[in-house]
């Protein structure tokens, strides 16, 4: 075990993209655990959008302090302990944020032996969970209803898009290039799918929703909201997982302009936060599990390697470079 450990601080909150003078790299002692603590080696960074929010102020979290680790999850291993419910060789999940090493003394989860770090971060962590929560609980979909799904091929999107599939709803997807979209109607299984980076998104939702949207799950916000919205059927409900078109923004956004659509479709829509559901988390990976191991549900990791790679790794969220869950491996 080393003795310094690396981390990666919030350097100066951004204004717009994150930029690398956001962030600053320096080295302190390893942290020794007290009275029931224990040590963990950090060994896999979860990279999330919300970080974006976190930097910069007071989210359903208080902002990161400026000197202070950037704020994720992560995977490690324990490798000292004081406390009997965390032995060392333990495998656990929490907010380790950007540094080799972090200590704790609850409010993290065991990873089970056999299960592959990039699955635990991805279909069996925060975005799975997301996934899941947010599509059943909030979008409440129903066999033979169509789904669309924004950030398709992204972590969370791609799961609950999946997710609508395994429930019997017919399911389409937006993405921002046409590999990705490929990768979900002949990976994913979603039956269409649309590049809203070369695409007319108005019509071409109108077209491949020609009876309207019954559940849209948002990951991005903005005018691709705003063009849900528009084609919502009857009773359509609109899930507000994220908003990460609008994350960079100086000013903020106009909200969309046609929310009388919801009054005259009598439509619902929704936000919510994975953190509502966290006590729910042995069904969701229970099912999770059972549709992963049955062929139904599929998974794709977009893994960077190296602490210091973890800000060019969080870039690849906002210019859409990463195909699914986008973590760092120290």
């Amino acid at each position: 075990m080393s003795t310094t450990n690396k981390r990666i601080t919030l350097a100066q909150r951004p204004v717009g993209t994150a930029t690398e003078v956001c962030f600053a790299h320096d080295e302190v002692p390893t942290p020794a655990p007290g009275p029931g603590e224990f040590l963990v080696k950090v060994e896999y960074l979860s990279i999330d959008p919300t970080i974006r929010g976190w930097m910069a102020y007071d989210t359903y979290l208080p902002a990161i302090e400026i000197g202070a680790p950037i704020r994720s999850g992560g995977l490690g291993t324990v490798v000292e302990s004081n406390n009997d419910g965390y032995p060392v060789g333990t495998t656990i999940f929490g907010m380790t944020g950007w540094q080799q090493y972090a200590t704790f003394d609850r409010g993290v989860q065991i990873v089970p032996e056999g299960i592959p770090p990039e699955a635990a971060l991805s279909v069996f962590g925060t975005t799975g969970l997301t996934g899941y929560f947010g599509l059943l609980e909030i979008g409440r979909p129903v066999a033979g209803e169509t789904v669309l799904v924004s950030g398709a091929a992204g972590a969370t999107g791609s799961i609950a898009g999946q997710i609508a599939k395994i429930k019997g709803c017919r399911v389409v997807g937006l993405a921002g290039s046409d590999e990705k979209c490929a990768w979900l109607t002949e990976v994913a299984g979603f039956d269409a799918a649309i590049n809203y980076k070369t695409e007319n998104v108005r019509r071409a939702i109108r077209e491949a929703c020609p009876d309207g949207i019954d559940v849209y799950f948002d990951n991005v916000g903005g005018e691709i909201l705003e063009a849900a919205i528009g084609n919502l059927a009857l009773r359509g409900r609109v899930v507000l997982c994220g908003a990460i078109a609008q994350y960079n923004d100086e000013r903020p956004s106009p909200g969309p302009n046609n929310l009388g659509v919801l009054i005259s479709k009598r439509g619902r829509m929704e936000g919510f936060i994975v953190l509502d559901f966290l006590k729910r988390s042995g069904e969701a990976i229970k099912n999770l599990g059972a549709w992963v191991k049955d062929g139904k549900l599929t998974y794709t990791t977009d893994v960077i390697d190296g602490l210091e790679n973890a800000p060019a790794a969080f870039d690849r969220l906002f210019t859409g470079a990463n195909t699914g869950k986008v973590m760092v491996r120290l």
